[in-house]
């Protein structure tokens, strides 16, 4: 089991000025390749000395997964909506401070986000409110001048982003790329730093279930290496590099009225800390790293263990978190630790804290059935049986209104979160579900979750710099069954 006692949390000044060099890769669209780009820039770089920090714009688990293989460093989530503004900009500058260059993937098109008509959410605001260099990926499959037209409508749609370069990819030809880059500098006054060609093998995998266990075999590492020669070939490094370098110093000034946010300043750990217990492996591994630093900056001690290699629930526990992943995928592993299930189910039946998100949800079912329909028993927690779907059954932003006091917050307060699965949880027709939050996404209001007692699941993924005294509300519930097991109680 690996401790997590400690995060080493960099200091900074709001008031001096700090440095960082950093780039944005956005894309026209999903799509274009900038996760290839992304990648294969990465590793170029790293190839190099330098130590690249990677982040990725938005709420998505999976780049990041990426970034951090190829880097060697955990990578980092930047959402706009989920996040304040003022936490998002210092949080930044603490993951970069020693990092000497930053390469944050955008997600969907550099102007995609929550809004229709704003920016709220998307690639672009970030890269305004970190003041950083966008580095375009055009797609340029079946477009000669027509490129041109493309990244003009990019740079005027919000001039106050400063798209920095263009890197053209899928080309047809070198004669393909050599018109697309004399049209779109000619037109735009952009300069067009390199391109790739059209090349299966950049290809990256679907993001089917089995790709983070791939990754940890290191299956994925040929597909690296070959995007960063080709990012070597075709690109001109040094002057990315420059255009990173020259990005302007930033300076975090707390705006009035922002939220605390616990960042800096880490509780010194001893005896008296609540320890969490983290599923941490590739069943259970959608964390932002932040929520697991607020927990730790609120004064637990987090203690990772691995369900899928047998560990039970850690003795030292006063609370539990189970985090996203695939558990289905692994449903006949989980199904078989019977001291995981049964220190789950000890836990709640002594009403210690436990906190479940997604794929944890599913766990604590009655049962997951999987994509292939085999029903695998699990905690039985919930009177409720976790089942597979051919398509997927949400996605999106979600702000969550606490129905009454729970774990994380107060009746009436707010979290905000992402929602993307694939699996629906069907509930005992004899039972009542006692719902967690109301749930409110694009398309309305809805009940959502399961709370009962000190246990607490549902399928949304929160952040929880978007209220940080939900951090301290846990840590408080944990402390508190950390005291009555002082006083002679013990699972």
């Amino acid at each position: 089991m690996k401790e997590r006692s400690e995060f080493t949390v960099q200091e900074i000044s709001p008031c001096e000025p700090q440095c960082r060099p950093r780039l944005i890769i956005a894309g026209t669209g999903s799509g274009s390749g900038k996760t290839t780009v992304t990648l294969g820039l990465m590793r170029a770089f790293a190839r190099r000395g330098l130590k690249v920090q990677g982040f990725k714009c938005g709420p998505d688990y999976i780049d990041p997964a990426y970034h951090a293989a190829v880097t060697g460093r955990p990578a980092r989530n930047l959402d706009s909506w989920m996040t304040p503004r003022s936490y998002l900009q210092e949080y930044f500058l603490r993951s970069s401070a020693d990092a000497e260059l930053s390469i944050a993937e955008g997600v969907m098109g550099l102007y995609d986000g929550k809004e229709a008509a704003e920016l709220t959410g998307s690639t672009a605001e970030i890269a305004l409110l970190t003041a950083s260099p966008v580095l375009l990926v055009v797609d340029v499959r079946s477009m000669g001048r027509s490129a041109a037209a493309v990244v003009l409508g990019f740079r005027q749609l919000e001039p106050r982003v400063q798209i920095a370069a263009v890197i053209v990819n899928r080309c047809g030809s070198p004669s393909h790329y050599r018109t697309v880059k004399a049209a779109i500098e000619a037109a735009c006054g952009i300069p067009v730093i390199g391109g790739l060609m059209r090349d299966a093998a950049l290809d990256i995998p679907e993001r089917h279930l089995g790709l983070l266990p791939a990754l940890e075999r290191g299956e994925l590492e040929p597909l690296f290496r070959h995007a960063a020669d080709m990012l070597e070939a075709g690109v001109n490094l040094d002057q990315l590099l420059e255009i990173a370098q020259a990005a302007p110093p930033l300076q975090y000034i707390e705006a009035e009225g922002s939220p605390s946010v616990p960042a800096v300043t880490v509780r010194q750990v001893n005896g008296a800390s609540p320890v969490i217990a983290v599923a941490k492996d590739a069943a259970f591994n959608f964390y932002y790293a932040d929520n697991l630093e607020l927990l730790a900056c609120a004064g637990a001690r987090l203690l990772e263990f691995s369900p899928l290699c047998g560990e039970p629930v850690p003795p030292e526990a006063d609370g539990i978190y189970l985090g996203g992943g695939f558990p289905e995928e692994f449903a006949a592993v989980i199904s078989a630790n019977a001291g995981f299930l049964d220190g789950l189910r000890a836990a709640a039946a002594q009403g210690m804290p436990l906190y479940a998100e997604c794929g944890g949800y599913m766990v604590l079912a009655r049962s997951i059935t999987d994509r292939a329909g085999a029903e695998h028993r699990m905690a039985g927690i919930i009177p409720a049986h976790a089942v597979m779907q051919p398509r997927r059954a949400a996605l999106g932003y979600r702000e969550v209104t606490a129905l009454h006091d729970c774990l994380l917050l107060k009746q009436g307060e707010q979290l905000r979160g992402h929602e993307f699965h694939y699996s629906v949880m069907h509930y005992d027709a004899l039972e009542q579900q006692p719902y967690a939050y109301e749930s409110k996404g694009r398309s309305g209001s809805q009940p959502e979750g399961y709370l009962k007692g000190n246990v607490m699941a549902a399928y949304a993924h929160i952040h929880l710099a978007s209220y940080p005294a939900a951090a301290e509300r846990f840590i408080t519930a944990c402390r508190s069954f950390r005291s009555r097991k002082a006083e002679g109680f013990s699972l």
